[in-house]
């Protein structure tokens, strides 16, 4: 679908303008916002004979995932984009050719930072700070936005995990965690890429009010990743310590398996000399031998546990 809304010389909004309106009405526009919303074969093709843009710039929308970016040609730059699906933390790309009397945006998947944006310009006022790179700012600070609720939502998740007490499950949850993480950190570092090198165009940054835009957007990207940063270290605390925690359950229990194979020792020696089968041992043939043999083994391994409790080494 290929929808356009304009505003006039006259700061009225027209929607719903089709390409061919649009080129009839050139002289009453002062500039115009085209989105290519999931376009077909034929749709696609107006890229190139409507607009003229570069084949190369048409050839990036169709093939997707591109590396995010600027391009700039003769009358227009050309950015291609990533934003993330909130619920599923998948990345997905979008197009956009910015002009000064123009902005046309493409994406072949539904866009929620470009509705967004549609409708606030659609359905708003007219101002004067409304233009095509006010749209750009517009997309741009909803895509980078969105980071934020994904952050929370993950926060969220560690805080639960301090009260997991199963380690198998809680190391599986970090681990995925942490791999969004990371995709996230690789999503939104060619993004800073991107803002950057706006700030730093003078082709793009007309008015100091730009500049302040961008230089927002770009303050909220380094939260993101400050954020991003911040909660990786504390999956990375919480791994530790669990850890630790094991390591030191697990020395506990060797320790007290170390002190009962340490008493039982000697009362194996014991019963190991007085297990041979040999005739010649006078004390098999006392009376009392047996029960007394009991006793001293009873009072071996009793003295044996308080000499280990008092020690420390039985709590």
């Amino acid at each position: 679908m290929i929808r356009t809304t304009a505003v006039l010389e006259d700061n009225t909004i027209a929607n719903g303008l089709s390409l061919e309106e649009l080129k009839a009405k050139e002289n009453e526009i002062r500039w115009f916002w085209t989105d290519f919303n999931l376009p077909d074969e034929k749709e696609i093709a107006e890229l190139e004979r409507f607009f003229d843009f570069h084949p190369l710039a048409v050839e990036d929308c169709v093939n997707r995932l591109q590396r995010p970016k600027i391009d700039y040609y003769e009358g227009y730059a050309f950015f291609v984009l990533h934003y993330l699906h909130t619920e599923k933390i998948q990345k997905k790309e979008i197009n956009i050719f910015l002009a000064d009397r123009y902005i046309v945006t493409f994406h072949s998947e539904k866009s929620d930072q470009v509705e967004r944006a549609w409708k606030e310009i659609t359905m708003g006022t007219v101002t004067k700070r409304w233009g095509p790179f006010y749209v750009f700012y517009l997309i741009l600070d909803k895509t980078v936005d969105d980071f934020f609720p994904i952050l929370y939502d993950l926060e969220d998740r560690i805080n639960v995990l301090d009260e997991q007490r199963n380690m198998e499950t809680l190391f599986e949850q970090l681990f995925q965690i942490r791999r969004q993480l990371l995709y996230l950190r690789h999503t939104i570092h060619p993004m800073q890429e991107i803002v950057m090198e706006i700030l730093d165009s003078e082709h793009l940054i007309r008015h100091k009010t730009d500049r302040a835009y961008i230089k927002d957007i770009y303050d909220h990207l380094l939260k993101i990743s400050e954020m991003i940063e911040s909660t990786r270290e504390i999956t990375a605390d919480i791994r530790e310590n669990h850890l630790s925690i094991n390591t030191h359950r697990t020395n506990r229990i060797i320790q007290v398996l170390t002190v009962i194979t340490t008493i039982f020792m000697p009362l194996t020696l014991i019963t190991g000399i007085y297990g041979m089968n040999f005739s010649n041992m006078p004390e098999l043939k006392w009376k009392y031998g047996y029960f007394a043999v009991l006793i001293f083994m009873a009072l071996l391994g009793t003295g044996l546990y308080q000499w280990f409790k008092r020690n420390g080494w039985l709590k």
